[in-house]
């Protein structure tokens, strides 16, 4: 380890400590970092855990008295049916009357005022900060030239939010590429209420070039966005540096044994997909997973369980297959579970980085199936360690998977072959040794 480390404060800054995957990688850098007993810290807008060098940024501390109790007075009432919300939304008004008034205009909402206090919250200034998604309701864009300009600064991508005028992924759009406007769907995530578009792409534009900041993104893919965008112009260095994941406990596993410690079918056919918010998450594909899984179980003659890892609500597939939704798992341990009891690790997709569960699936040994989207041709090469098909077609998906379940000796390949890419490729210990190396170069 470079003596530049020995004594640094590092300190990443996420939307969580927990649940998405770019949440994720910023949690699991910071624990292999303790585990090589660095001083690093993880900054959160929501804290979950119980790590204490996990710090939650104080928002709603930095409000006034006033305003806090409004603010819980209305939340006490959201669940008091349509009246109860009706008047939830005047306190909420008057507790923040010109944030509402930006955010009725389309803007972005950046009224996050613990941000002020960000490189306050570790016992020592941070040598090196390392920031990862900045939307998810929780920090302050306009003060980032500033809190920058305190030491160095890495930016890592996970989607496209910078580059927008107000969406994660643009999928399908293309006015990212001439300043937005005229947007064609305004509630996509990140949503605004009004097409303020091309002011908001404008604004972090103008933020972005007054900041001192290196530029990171996980896939090849995302840089290219970045780069025709003109994000990337604006860093000082960029590197493409790959997600990772903890390859001793992603590990192939007994799965019959999986199957019973979950409480799984022993028998039958077992699919996976993993996300977060599996059924609804606008970037992923429920709608063409769902279509595809009546067509398998129509011509199936042993039963189909999906297990819909990370849903938010139940689902029911009416004349078709089993589906288990199982809440957000937090344990990795059991997560790699669910991996090994699946035959295929199923990835439908309209918009992806470089996901981490199909790097989890090929280190499990499990074959996957994905949607060439985004990063993941990145991760799989069609017919050597899994199988692609084009997103939303619900007929080669479908295809796709049956042909794989009825050749043993396919899957087998896949998982080998996957498994190995993983080992040399795409293990937590090479992506946490790519950053350390940049921040002792920063560091001089």
């Amino acid at each position: 380890m470079s003596a530049r480390l020995e004594n640094a404060v590092i300190l990443q800054v996420s939307p969580a400590d927990t649940e998405g995957g770019a949440e994720r990688v910023a949690r699991e850098l910071h624990e292999e970092y303790r585990r090589r007993s660095l001083d690093s810290w993880l900054a959160v807008g929501d804290r979950h855990g119980n790590d204490p060098r996990v710090l939650e940024i104080p928002n709603e501390a930095r409000r006034s008295e006033w305003t806090r109790a409004l603010a819980d007075a209305a939340a006490s009432l959201e669940p008091r049916g349509n009246a109860g919300r009706l008047v939830a939304r005047v306190l909420q008004f008057a507790a923040y009357p010109a944030r509402f008034a930006r955010i009725a205009r389309g803007a972005e909402d950046y009224d996050f005022p613990g941000t002020a206090d960000l490189l306050g919250l570790t016992p020592n200034p941070p040598d090196v900060l390392h920031l990862h998604n900045l939307h998810g309701y929780y920090f302050d864009l306009r003060m980032l030239p500033d809190i920058a300009a305190s030491q160095p600064t890495i930016l890592t991508l996970h989607d496209a939010w910078p580059m927008t005028g107000h969406c994660a992924h643009p999928i399908d759009c293309e006015r990212w590429r001439t300043g937005c406007g005229e947007c064609p769907d305004l509630g996509r995530y990140v949503a605004i209420r009004a097409d303020a578009s091309a002011e908001n792409r404008e604004l972090k534009r103008d933020i972005l070039t007054r900041t001192e900041f290196r530029l990171a993104t996980p896939s090849r893919w995302l840089m290219r966005i970045a780069e025709e965008s003109g994000v990337a112009a604006l860093a000082r260095e960029t590197r493409v540096i790959a997600n990772g994941t903890d390859t001793s406990v992603f590990v192939p596993g007994d799965k019959n044994a999986a199957r019973v410690a979950l409480g799984l079918p022993v028998d039958g056919t077992i699919l996976l997909f993993a996300a977060r918010g599996v059924t609804d998450n606008p970037f992923k594909d429920w709608p063409t997973l769902r279509s595809a899984l009546r067509q398998l179980a129509a011509r199936s003659s042993t039963t189909i369980t999906l297990v819909a890892l990370g849903a938010d609500s139940a689902e029911e597939l009416p004349g078709g297959a089993d589906v288990r939704t199982i809440p957000f798992v937090s344990d990795s341990a059991e997560v790699a579970r669910y991996y090994q009891a699946a035959d295929v690790y199923v990835h439908a997709a309209r918009a992806e980085n470089l996901p981490l569960t199909i790097i989890e699936a090929m280190a499990c040994g499990t074959p996957v199936v994905a949607s060439s989207v985004g990063g993941i041709p990145e991760l799989v090469t069609d017919d050597v360690n899994g199988t692609l098909v084009r997103p939303g077609d619900a007929d080669a998906l479908s295809a796709a998977v049956e042909a794989l379940l009825g050749d043993v000796r396919r899957r087998r390949l896949y998982a080998e072959a996957g498994l190995a890419l993983v080992k040399q490729q795409f293990t937590l210990e090479r992506q946490a040794d790519a950053y350390l190396e940049w921040y002792a170069e920063l560091l001089g």
